[in-house]
């Protein structure tokens, strides 16, 4: 986020030189009155927080409490940050501050934390759990069995709300957890809302998980993927894939990739995730067998994917998690898609990559994306998605620009390959009952576009919906996008629907790119910048949120996490992770209140400016510290030794 911070060196009221800089290009137009220089800005949000932190000294010391921690905490949020924002460790001296390179770009050597290292004494899950079995692994386990020796090294509680026990009756972490005040009865016991708990005990919340016995056998490489063989064997011989016919499947195929029911009548996902077996034996199978277990279904009888029209939350690597999602869908999104899984590793097993394809009961109409540089693993993956997870769509990643995945043939280097990125698209069509979209730029080079060319190919191909971001893979996310060069290729895509992306920040941003004659708009880094973006395109208004509202959302979206990702030590330090990386985007935004002119370009950065009172002004911050601080106001005190270092840098302003 350094790199997105404005030097603008101007006094509080500055009279003519204060307004020719809000009217510079670049930067956000902020009314005189509110603009300040960068070293008043960080002083009063210094000056305030030692007032806050000597009245909060004095509450605790009337009481008898302990406060040594906080006043470290303080100190290092204030002095542990070095020129570029990049937080120090809290031992570091005063006389002594680091001097680093000013880094740029992405912060690719960012020091990053595991969960796990926080919480290094972890008690074993069979104590967690209550489960009367005794552990698995014996002497040989490496967790702690000792339940008092836990409690001594177990840090205080960040709260006396249990967002677990408040939600569903009772609270899965017990002693572990870090608000378990709320739910421990007198001698340690795990309390449980009896009333509460009967009303949760419906089908769970999210879904799309990884089942146990599916992880092994994706680990131990036993999965079948006939339907993606038989389109991959096409492809070899030179033949385009189709539908296989009823009379080309073998009885014994047929049976085993028909779906089973259970002595309840519900379906069960189609054989073919075990182990092999040899063609002749039988295969027990449970209900009539009709013609939709065997026939496949021709792409005229797929499933319509109806959007037009509808607000499309973009898939947004690491900022998308499904708390966020939740929080959108509260402001008013229409379709929400999970974030970009690679498709190697959802093959593998690996649990953090199918984590990412979990949906919430909120998104009813909901899309996993997936990355691949290949025909072979693309399709085998789309095969296992449609045998596993419940989605309305799947969508192909073809606008990735990083080099990682660039250089492998993935994500934007699909768009110069074309029999490949054939291939993958065809095959993919065969094997998934459910619609493909596509998400592309509109070329890798800066000026050499090749959307308009891949759309009518898109379109014969089979494709349902494709996404186009007006910008090149070489502009990444620099300059304007390119809403002229959209508006062609909705022309080319007839009649495909063409959804548009990129710099929507406001409902007249909105109002112009669907004037173009794209079906719908994709909302991504506007999203990130004020989720409330949904609200205002729907209602057509400019919304003045004020800061105790944002602090609320921010509320709202860690109580969503604790809820996601647990409320123990790991639970709670990845919901503020994953708060601060969203808190390096949120900070870019300026209230409505404060503009000359509205609405804020996406384009704009926003320069030093004392906001409306000291939580607003703090939400402004570029500093790592200062989110950290809102961090702490929302999930207590930052471990000892904590550092925090965002994903990605603010190059949009270039």
């Amino acid at each position: 986020m350094a790199e997105g911070t404005a030097e603008a060196p101007l006094e509080n009221g500055g009279g003519g030189d204060s307004g020719a800089a809000a009217l510079e290009r670049g930067v956000a137009p902020i009314k005189p009155q509110y603009l300040t220089t960068k070293e008043q800005f960080h002083q009063f949000l210094e000056a305030k927080g030692q007032e806050k932190a000597c009245r909060e000294t004095e509450v605790g010391d009337s009481a008898g409490n302990d406060l040594a921690e906080p006043e470290a905490k303080r100190i290092r949020l204030e002095d542990g940050q070095t020129e570029d924002g990049q937080t120090e460790e809290a031992a570091e001296p005063r006389e002594q501050p680091q001097t680093q390179k000013r880094a740029r770009g992405q912060n690719k050597g960012r020091h990053h934390v595991k969960p796990t290292h926080y919480d290094k004494n972890r008690l074993c899950p069979s104590l967690i759990q209550e489960s009367a079995a005794k552990c698995f692994f014996g002497d040989r386990c490496r967790f702690l069995h000792d339940v008092g020796r836990y409690l001594e090294t177990k840090p205080a509680d960040l709260g006396p709300r249990c967002v677990l026990f408040e939600t569903f009756g009772r609270c899965p972490y017990g002693v572990t957890c870090r608000f378990a005040g709320a739910h421990l009865g007198p001698e340690g016991q795990n309390l449980v809302q009896e009333e509460l708990a009967a009303r949760g005990a419906q089908p769970p919340p999210v879904r799309n998980g990884l089942d146990k016995a599916l992880q092994q056998q994706l680990r131990k490489r036993e999965v079948r993927f006939e339907r993606a063989e038989l389109a991959l064997r096409r492809f070899s011989q030179g033949q385009p894939p189709g539908p296989t016919p009823a009379a080309a499947v073998p009885e014994d195929r047929a049976a085993e990739g028909a779906p089973r029911q259970d002595n309840c009548g519900v379906q069960q996902v189609p054989t073919g995730l075990g182990p092999s077996t040899p063609p002749s034996s039988p295969v027990q199978t449970c209900g009539p067998l009709t013609d939709e277990d065997v026939v496949r279904l021709r792409p005229c009888e797929k499933k319509r994917l109806d959007i037009r029209g509808k607000l499309y939350l973009a898939p947004l690597t690491t900022c998308g998690n499904l708390p966020f999602r939740r929080i959108c869908k509260r402001f008013g999104a229409d379709v929400t898609c999970g974030e970009m899984a690679v498709c190697t590793n959802l093959l593998q097993g690996q649990m953090s990559e199918w984590a990412l394809l979990k949906r919430h009961q909120c998104e009813d109409i909901f899309g996993v994306q997936l990355e691949g540089a290949f025909p072979d693993t693309m399709t085998k993956c789309a095969e296992l998605l449609s045998r596993t997870v419940e989605v309305d769509f799947v969508d192909i990643n073809v606008g990735c620009p990083i080099d990682l995945v660039y250089k492998k043939g993935g994500g934007c280097a699909l768009m110069n390959r074309s029999t490949k990125f054939q291939q993958i698209v065809r095959g993919m069509n065969q094997v998934l009952d459910v619609p493909l979209t596509v998400k592309i730029r509109t070329g890798v080079q800066e000026r050499v576009n090749l959307a308009h060319r891949l759309l009518p190919e898109l379109r014969d191909w089979g494709v349902a919906l494709v996404t186009l971001h007006g910008r090149s893979r070489e502009q990444r996310y620099t300059k304007l996008a390119d809403w002229q060069y959209i508006e062609e290729c909705v022309k080319a895509a007839s009649p495909m629907p063409l959804f548009g992306n990129g710099d929507i920040l406001s409902f007249e941003d909105a109002n112009r790119a669907m004037q173009t004659g794209v079906a719908g708009i994709m909302i991504a880094r506007g999203a990130l910048l004020k989720p409330w973006l949904f609200t205002e395109i729907k209602e057509q208004r400019h919304w003045d949120i004020s800061s105790s509202e944002r602090l609320d959302i921010l509320r709202d979206f860690t109580s969503y996490g604790l809820e996601h990702w647990g409320s123990d030590t790991q639970g709670v330090e990845k919901t503020r992770r994953f708060l601060l990386e969203w808190l390096s985007f949120l900070c870019r935004y300026v209230p409505v209140g404060l503009l000359e002119r509205l609405p804020q370009r996406i384009n704009e950065r926003p320069p030093y400016y004392l906001g409306r009172d000291y939580l607003e002004t703090l939400m402004a911050s570029q500093k790592a510290a200062d989110w950290i601080r809102i961090s702490e106001m929302l999930l207590g005190p930052v471990p000892p030794n904590f550092v925090f270092l965002p994903k990605h840098k603010a190059n949009a302003y270039k």
